[in-house]
């Protein structure tokens, strides 16, 4: 699944109709609710304030809304969009400031399609990737040159503990498992233990 890089807007004028896209990136659909509220109360007195958002690691949940465009003109194609090009945690908002000139359904259905799709052109996006969360435990002997070599490393290195012993937490895809248990013993003279500790999301360039 992907994201959009950050939140922002973009505008196309078709036939002297202007079709603004706000976009932005939401955890749950509250923070989407309200995004769309605040969309809504910015542009009150356009003809449409047009809705559609996906959210969850999969993709699971999705809404749109016409608002009184005809029935599957707007939303639906705005949704589709975002499911098209595997957006999530993402919520889009077209208003549409209408020029005079009626665009019929099929026109409709671009328009609103098109303003979200160069929106997310515009502001970007990124791959929203889950990977397995390690913690490496190691002695004080070798753990600060073990930190080193980790960070110069293809692995992310998300946090390091001097506790007990030193705790170094690794986040990797989880295919390179494998691969960086046969680093680890290399690096440390098989001196370190390895325990997953669950899965992280995160975004990263395309």
């Amino acid at each position: 699944m992907r994201t959009i890089r950050r939140d922002g807007e973009h505008e196309l004028e078709i036939k002297r109709s202007r079709f603004i896209c706000a976009l932005a990136r939401v955890s749950d659909e509250e923070a989407a609710r309200e995004f769309i509220a605040r969309r809504r109360k910015e542009h009150w007195n356009a003809g449409h304030n047009c809705t559609a958002y996906v959210l969850g690691d999969d993709g699971g949940v999705q809404r749109s809304s016409d608002d009184g465009e005809p029935a599957g003109t707007a939303g639906v194609p705005m949704l589709e969009v975002l499911r098209h090009r595997a957006m999530t945690d993402t919520v889009a908002v077209v208003t549409r400031y209408f020029g005079g000139v009626k665009l019929g359904s099929g026109g409709l259905i671009r328009a609103y399609g098109n303003a979200v799709s160069t929106a997310i052109d515009a502001l970007g996006v990124l791959e929203r990737r889950r990977l397995l969360v390690v913690d490496v435990h190691t002695d004080y002997v070798i753990g600060g040159r073990l930190e080193s070599d980790l960070r110069d490393s293809r692995f992310h290195v998300r946090d390091v503990a001097y506790e007990d012993r030193v705790r170094v937490e690794v986040a990797l895809p989880e295919e390179d498992l494998s691969d960086f248990e046969v680093r680890l013993a290399e690096l440390t003279g098989g001196k370190a233990d390895l325990e997953v500790r669950g899965t992280t999301v995160v975004d990263v360039e395309p």
